[in-house]
């Protein structure tokens, strides 16, 4: 019997993929005149990257939690899935401003600034250095897990991965979506005999263990303090988190698909694939007979072998090796790109320069060289890694869903199609928010070298910002508040009608004695003059919008004749104020207005033929 269910399983997937592999364009296509990669392909790349946290995820959950790691391990899985919508939501963000890839940085930039988008940097390159430092020393203890051999010589093995991986690309050669297609489907028939074999092995025992899993989890949700519940839940999927790295991969592979739909679907990709694969596999993994604390470093291939035999273990062993090695080459050519983005952007070219075969070489010494130090503090020590990767992890998705949280709280939803609840977003960023101090308080290594990057891209990236900021050109271009003056000068008629416009908005019913205004900010407006007497004018830093207007009627009342009649016209606030509360708060800073300028005639306008438009803001 247990050879049959083996067999139509391995079938059953053996048709799944030959079906697959008949489909035409199933990871790219020539579109627009230039390549793209599928969905399906993100989907994979990612996947495979995601997946190598299962060779070291559930023993380090279960070094910080114990059993319980079971239960709080598939509670993450649900935590992640709800944060992947908020990714989806924040890559049609970055579309709808022309912004491809980049992920956190992009998006803190976008939202934030340059400030805050430094600390994004460190935290994302943090991931990447500890994502390559930890998937090294993984691979190894796990390509090695049946082959006996002293501690020194693993570790030159480790560095010596780390600089083959450097040497790989500075030669120009990366793994392409065909090459980890096909570790995908070796991958997938290893995990699913996995899977089964745990399925099938599943005694009494483990039940046992599974109950006290469930057992702990509910006396530390059903304690009679509300705080510490939520400080017990926060410190288990802090504990688990590292289980389900690699999820942010998706959204900075945004450069790589034509729409921000692919990325949707990815994301509902893993979370019917690695989103229960992850969970199942950890629970067999942490309730088999196997000694756990024997195991640190080799749990899954030890697993492995005790539900399916020696050589299956070994495959197991081998897939583990091979799937991390690529993790390796993932992280260092992201964060190859992430450099290179921001050489870009503050145009350091000689960072970004290519050799003979199109590689970004320094960029790959610098990051060989990084790694090779991280090992040598650490001294390869999975746990020491371990405690040092989730900080980054968790700072850069509380970057990412505070970000969001922002611009939606600034810009509500007329910009995008798909949009999440508000409040859920708002609950996510306090979780993550929550996870990140607790895994500063509890990860003091982590801590250190997260702070020591912040600073270091703080200091060096404040700056740099400074004299070559993207927006500096762009603000360059700004009009001022006495290009309205001399606009007012040069109207004949003494009436004069000032129209305060959002960038977007629609310009309507134009006349000769009228002038529009709208503010803007160089980060996410780029002025696009229509008319004559429209100014743009630029938000200068450390200044809000209110006070943009506030500096400009002071212009206005202390350069303009008396004589002149000078009506201000604002747009009929029409959004939600759920939607955006910020509505309120401009509103209720207007209506003063007239207080402080008594000498201006003020209006709040609403057009009945402009509301199939949106309305004014």
């Amino acid at each position: 019997m247990r050879t049959l269910i083996f067999f139509v399983i391995n079938f059953s997937l053996l048709i799944i993929f030959a079906r697959l592999l008949r489909r035409k364009n199933l990871l790219s296509y020539f579109d627009s005149g230039r390549w793209w990669i599928t969905w399906f392909a993100v989907s994979i790349i990612t996947l495979m990257d995601e997946l190598t946290s299962i060779y070291y995820a559930p023993f380090e959950a279960y070094r910080f939690i114990g059993i319980k790691a079971i239960i709080y391990i598939a509670l993450t899985s649900l935590f992640i899935r709800f944060l992947s919508t908020r990714m989806v939501e924040i890559a049609e963000i970055l579309e709808v401003h022309g912004i491809k890839g980049g992920g956190v940085y992009s998006f803190s930039y976008l939202v934030l600034g340059p400030t805050v988008s430094f600390i994004a940097v460190a935290s994302i390159l943090v991931v990447y250095i500890l994502t390559a430092s930890i998937s090294t020393v993984s691979a190894v203890e796990n390509g090695l897990a049946f082959i006996s051999m002293p501690s020194h010589v693993k570790f030159v093995l480790k560095i010596l991965l780390v600089w083959f991986i450097a040497g790989l690309n500075i030669l120009g050669i990366r793994e392409n979506a065909k090459f980890t297609f096909a570790i995908f489907i070796f991958a997938s028939f290893v995990l699913l005999n996995l899977i089964t074999g745990g399925i099938l092995n599943f005694e009494q025992s483990s039940v046992i263990r599974v109950k006290e899993a469930f057992s702990l989890f509910l006396s530390d949700i059903n304690d009679k303090s509300i705080f510490k519940s939520y400080a017990n839940l926060v410190t288990g999927i802090g504990s688990c988190i590292l289980a389900y790295s690699g999820i942010e991969s998706v959204l900075q592979t945004a450069s790589l698909v034509r729409s921000w739909h692919d990325i949707r679907r990815a994301y509902i990709f893993l979370a019917l694939t690695v989103g229960v694969a992850t969970p199942l596999i950890a629970l067999f993994a942490l309730s088999s007979n196997i000694e756990l604390e024997k195991h640190e470093t080799d749990l899954i291939p030890a697993f492995a072998e005790s539900v399916n035999g020696y050589w299956f273990g070994i495959i197991v062993s081998a897939l583990a090796s091979i799937t991390l090695i690529m993790a390796v080459n993932t992280a260092m050519v992201a964060s190859s790109e992430l450099i290179e983005k921001i050489c870009e952007r503050y145009s350091f070219p000689w960072l970004m320069k290519l050799n003979r075969r199109g590689s970004l070489y320094r960029i790959h010494v610098f990051n060989a060289i990084f790694y090779s130090l991280i090992l040598l503090i650490t001294s390869g020590s999975q746990a020491v890694l371990a405690e040092m990767y989730a900080i980054g992890l968790v700072a850069s998705f509380s970057i990412n869903i505070g970000s969001l949280v922002i611009y939606r709280y600034r810009m509500g939803t007329k910009e995008i199609t798909y949009h999440t609840s508000r409040t859920g977003t708002l609950i996510l960023f306090i979780m993550t928010f929550s996870i990140f101090i607790y895994i500063v308080l509890h990860r003091i290594y982590g801590a250190l070298l997260w702070l020591f990057m912040t600073l270091f891209f703080l200091f060096a990236g404040l700056r740099i910002s400074k004299f070559r900021a993207p927006e500096i050109p762009v603000r360059r271009s700004t009009d001022s508040p006495m290009d309205v003056v001399f606009a007012i000068a040069d109207i004949d008629s003494d009436e004069i009608h000032i129209h305060f416009k959002r960038p977007k908005e629609n310009i309507e019913n134009v006349d000769a004695n009228s002038i529009y205004v709208s503010f803007y900010s160089p980060r996410l407006d780029r002025p696009e003059k229509g008319l004559p007497r429209h100014f743009w004018i630029s938000i200068q830093p450390k200044m809000n919008l209110f006070d943009m207007i506030v500096g400009l009627l002071n212009t206005i009342r202390y350069e303009v004749p008396s004589e002149k009649k000078i009506h201000i016209h604002f747009g009929w606030p029409l959004s939600s104020w759920i939607d955006r509360l910020s509505t309120g708060i401009m509103v209720y800073n207007i209506i003063n207005l007239p207080k402080k300028f008594p000498e201006f005639i003020f209006h709040i306008d609403y057009i009945a033929e402009n509301e199939k438009n949106g309305g004014r803001d």
